[in-house]
């Protein structure tokens, strides 16, 4: 029996979700009948062998359970004497009926799930759990809340819309604007859990950062004008072109300052600068083409010594006045202390020890471990690398973290 690619059962999951929910217009029903379906696939590939359309064969056994459980629900009904009937078999398509060959479907969920019915921070999250197969705790931590808290918001966010009576279908095109927001954010979380993994064994993971680059490409296909979505693609470009460099030999993480330059991706670069570039000038500036513009500072820079660090502590400064991102805040401190010193930047980060979801992070340890460094504090500067380290989830963080801490341990013994 040869074992099937999780990655390939994960790369498969929204796209037959979306393309059963189009036909269904249930989502929870929908992800149930996928979930089903998958599962299926899990025991009966390895014996049988990888059908000719993995995407297909998961599609037609999706919507035969859901008919089937259809069909069950209106002989129940119909057992009770109900009079009124909500659906009629003719009403949900035979499995034969599914085209194996349909569109990627998987853009389109993304938009159906930033409904009308729902908040966005639920919006988001429901997408992220459909559309990106995140966890439920990998989402809790995207959103620096508790993990129970993202599972009732998942869970409210199903109910919302089945209680809503809005059908769960693509939006008509003057409704897209209006959650276009909801999904540039998602497809930016997405990539972010993709490139720098909240938890686990590894660093990163590429399917979900290359999974959110093609679904930001499709979108910025079908919105060329629009300036943030230009930005989004740029900004991911310019980010994950740094992705090799970032890995040494055995999985350990490499920080900015000590990667390769050569083995960043040229391509990308030139691509990522090339749209952001082209966004910028259209008008109104939004926080994905700021961040666009400060990961083009960094690409452009030949070495550590060459960053414009004035330029990007500036662009920060802008940035932190359109969000409310704590993370913004940490990253501008990090640049304010390559411009002004670390005793500077250490005062701007005391208000995080005390506010915000920041409060307790091991990013707050981390950058504080980095500043006292800077600042030749080494034995308070090891304590807050130990602190950070024991609160991530990120293994290879997590050694990363130890490691500096052991050596300014040997270097102060």
């Amino acid at each position: 029996m040869t074992p099937v690619p999780e990655s390939l059962l994960r790369e498969l999951a929204p796209q037959v979700l979306g393309a059963v929910v189009r036909r269904y217009r249930d989502f929870a029903a929908a992800e149930d009948a996928v979930q089903e379906a998958l599962l299926a696939a899990a025991t009966q590939w390895p014996r049988d062998g990888l059908p000719a359309n993995p995407r297909g064969w998961l599609i037609h056994v999706a919507a035969r359970r859901l008919t089937d459980e259809i069909r069950a629900e209106i002989a129940r009904r119909r057992r009770q004497a109900i009079v009124m009937l909500e659906m009629t078999p003719e009403a949900a398509p035979a499995p034969d009926a599914v085209s194996p060959t349909d569109q990627d479907d998987t853009l389109n969920l993304l938009v159906m799930c930033c409904h009308p019915a729902l908040t966005r921070p639920s919006a988001i999250a429901l997408t992220l759990r459909a559309v990106g197969g995140l966890t439920t705790a990998e989402i809790a931590r995207a959103f620096l809340v508790p993990e129970a808290t993202m599972a009732q918001r998942i869970s409210r966010a199903k109910q919302a819309i089945k209680a809503s009576g809005i059908p769960f279908s693509r939006p008509a095109p003057g409704e897209l604007n209006a959650r276009l927001d909801a999904v540039l954010h998602v497809l930016y979380l997405i990539f972010n859990e993709g490139y720098a993994s909240s938890a686990g064994p590894a660093l990163q993971r590429a399917d979900l950062a290359n999974e959110a680059i093609r679904l930001a490409r499709e979108l910025h296909a079908a919105l060329p004008e629009h300036a943030e979505t230009t930005g989004l693609l740029a900004l991911l470009l310019l980010t994950d072109a740094r992705r090799a460099a970032r890995v040494g030999p055995a999985g350990e993480l490499i920080p900015l300052a000590e990667q390769d330059r050569r083995r960043w991706d040229a391509a990308a670069i030139a691509e990522g600068v090339g749209l952001v570039s082209d966004a910028l000038p259209r008008g109104a500036i939004g926080p994905y083409q700021l961040q666009a513009a400060i990961a083009a500072v960094h690409d452009e820079a030949a070495t550590v010594a060459d960053t414009d660090w004035p330029q990007i502590l500036a662009l920060y400064g802008l940035l932190e006045r359109m969000s409310d991102n704590p993370m913004i805040t940490l990253n501008r401190v990090v640049a304010q202390a390559m411009v002004q010193g670390p005793q500077a930047a250490l005062a701007a980060l005391a208000p995080l020890d005390t506010k915000g979801r920041l409060a307790g992070h091991h990013r707050l340890h981390s950058v504080r471990a980095h500043l006292l460094e800077m600042a030749g504090d080494r034995e308070a500067a090891v304590e807050h690398y130990r602190i950070a380290a024991g609160k991530t989830a990120s293994v290879p963080e997590q050694r990363y973290l130890l490691t500096q801490a052991a050596r300014l341990a040997t270097a102060t013994a």
